[in-house]
């Protein structure tokens, strides 16, 4: 979510991750690393992480020095190459510089990485990937971890209560990580295991399966405890239908708005509207004497994946609104006639603001106003997503 009083360090930390993938494809390229689960393997033990630094934000500073007088220690070199006049006292300037620069704290800039730290998931989150991993997860999951994600029927047989997937676990660590964890288990201290290693069962595919199932059901878990979805989940990927044009994506109308509409041959839809890109995900068969969207969806596991991430199963006149940049923002529940701000579900201010602020003529249009006003800034793993 966005990260107020600290927009400066987003750069830092997209920089952080950005030097670490050029790092780890330049070894891959040179074939000075393998692989893991069909992508670059990370060779070290520890990585730069950018989560601290927005609890630690003078550690952040710190870092930021260091890193431009590292970058004018770079530039006097090159200096020194050509201009052989003043190439000793250039070359005499780094080692000075690298004395006065105040490097932050190793315990803050470095994080546990595992082979897959930096690996991303292939599935694109999408409708067809959570229903697997739903299945898998009734399968493999549910015992320990229960329905909800805060515990099943053996949690309390286990020699540590298993981690709460309903809350922001799933969001604070890096994709990659919780792949290995599910594939290769987890341990206390003393190297007992607390979870069993499931790669001898499943493939890297299904632990990414399993990824977007358990966000899914996170966010709708969140969201009927506290009505937010207090960590950002993203527009499920399915296949659209538009008339008189061939099925696409809903990720090829990334950069435009969009607003998800749950519908059965009852509920009324919506007056499609120039600022937004509108999609009916149909909750049962179309009656013929119903009308016909210009897009629409008609498929089980977009039905099931939506019911997941709203934490409902009154879908019929739901609807869903996504910003441009995939995010879903904001939920008008079934048979709500208007919007409002209210309805932003996504956001940073959590505190209800109908007693501060006056109705909006066009509810639609201030909340629209909102949401551009307020991207999503997430940080994933400790990087900006």
């Amino acid at each position: 979510m966005n990260i107020p009083n600290a927009d400066w360090v987003n750069p830092l930390i997209r920089l952080l991750e950005a030097v670490q993938l050029a790092v780890l494809r330049l070894l891959s390229w040179a074939g000075m690393t393998g692989t893991s689960e069909g992508q670059p393997a990370w060779p070290w033990a520890v990585r730069l992480t950018g989560e601290n630094l927005l609890i630690d934000l003078g550690q952040a500073r710190r870092l930021a020095w260091t890193l431009a007088l590292l970058a004018i220690a770079f530039v006097l070199l090159l200096l020194a190459l050509f201009w052989r006049r003043r190439r000793w006292w250039l070359v005499a300037t780094v080692p000075l510089l690298m004395l006065i620069a105040p490097w932050p704290d190793a315990s803050v800039l470095l994080a546990p990485a595992q082979p897959t730290s930096f690996h991303r998931s292939p599935t694109g989150f999408s409708a067809a990937s959570i229903a697997q991993g739903r299945a898998l997860y009734a399968q493999d999951c549910v015992a320990c971890h229960g329905a909800e994600g805060r515990g099943g029927p053996l949690a309390s047989a286990q020699s540590v209560w298993p981690p709460n997937l309903a809350g922001p676990l799933l969001w604070r660590r890096a994709d990659g990580e919780v792949l290995w964890r599910i594939l290769h288990g987890t341990h206390d201290r003393r190297g007992q295991a607390t979870m069993p290693a499931f790669a001898d069962s499943l493939e890297a595919d299904d632990a990414w399966a399993l990824i977007d199932f358990m966000k899914a059901n996170a966010a709708g878990q969140g969201l009927r405890a506290s009505g937010t979805w207090a960590q950002p989940i993203a527009l499920p990927g399915m296949t659209v239908r538009c008339d008189g044009h061939a099925p696409r994506p809903l990720s090829t109308w990334r950069g435009q708005r969009v607003r998800v509409v749950l519908a059965d041959a009852s509920t009324p839809l919506p007056l499609e509207d120039p600022r937004l890109v509108t999609i009916v995900v149909r909750t049962a068969t179309r009656l013929h004497s119903t009308p016909t969207p210009e897009c629409e969806v008609d498929n089980a596991d977009a039905r099931d994946a939506f019911a997941l991430i709203a934490g409902t199963d009154t879908l019929p006149g739901l609807q869903l609104l996504a910003d441009r940049d995939g995010w879903l923002r904001a939920r008008g529940a079934p048979g709500q006639a208007t919007w409002s701000e209210d309805d932003l579900v996504c956001r940073t201010d959590l505190a209800p603001q109908a007693a501060t602020r006056p109705p909006a003529s066009d509810g639609l249009g201030a909340l629209i106003a909102r949401i551009d006003a307020e991207p999503v800034r997430f940080v994933k793993g400790g990087f900006v997503h």
